[in-house]
């Protein structure tokens, strides 16, 4: 990934991005951040795999820094990660852990510095005999994540999109926060969020089923 898109992307909140673009993909909210204030950028390594965690392994073993290890877990209802293979991500510098299915060593994992996410707990571990699948199309918390597609999270979840997507972004999501910023700043001395939008123009407008658009006036 170019490194002034990553740059970028780090300082980006995962909502500006989806105002930006309201067909990104966005993970399923079942998919929450299991140590919270970490913030997710980096390349999809695959794996789906089904109650045995061995294709987590070679999914694992294949994994370069920087990368994020996203596991479709097929609806496992055992754990297909816990504290040693997240312990083996830090070591390697991956960039982010998701599992769309159970975890386990909560403690641990809450303590680590990586970004975890999770959808489900189990305190029993799946089996090591199958190898499942790595590096290919995935479905991850109802959305398709590609080998090499880039996920953006934060507390409010997960975006993917690929890398040439996201660059197209980037302009308007930064637009948003600058706007943003103008508006708590006046929000802060004392001027209404009323005030600040098109409201009754739109409202009126709503009203007699006329095409309208709520929207912030900024004079600047």
């Amino acid at each position: 990934m170019d490194t002034g898109l990553r740059k970028a992307l780090f300082e980006l909140d995962t909502a500006s991005l989806a105002d930006a673009n309201k067909q990104i993909r966005v993970v399923d909210d079942k998919i929450r951040l299991i140590n919270p204030g970490r913030k997710l950028v980096g390349l999809a390594r695959t794996v789906r795999c089904l109650d045995d965690f061995l294709a987590v392994i070679i999914g694992l073993s294949h994994s370069v820094a920087g990368e994020v290890l996203v596991v479709d877990s097929s609806a496992s209802r055992r754990a297909v990660l816990g504290e040693l293979f997240s312990l083996e991500a830090v070591r390697r510098g991956l960039a982010g852990i998701v599992v769309d299915g159970p975890v386990r060593d909560l403690r641990t994992l809450r303590e680590l510095d990586i970004p975890i996410y999770a959808s489900a707990f189990c305190p029993c571990s799946g089996t090591t005999m199958a190898p499942g699948e790595t590096g290919s199309a995935i479905t991850c918390g109802g959305v398709t994540v590609n080998p090499g597609d880039i996920l953006v999270g934060d507390d409010d979840g997960i975006v993917v999109a690929s890398e040439q997507e996201f660059a197209k972004l980037i302009p308007k999501a930064r637009e948003i926060e600058r706007k943003e910023t103008l508006l708590r700043n006046r929000l802060a001395s004392g001027t209404s969020l009323i005030e600040m939008l098109n409201y009754q123009e739109h409202i009126d407008a709503v009203s007699i089923g006329k095409a309208s658009q709520l929207q912030f006036k900024l004079d600047e």
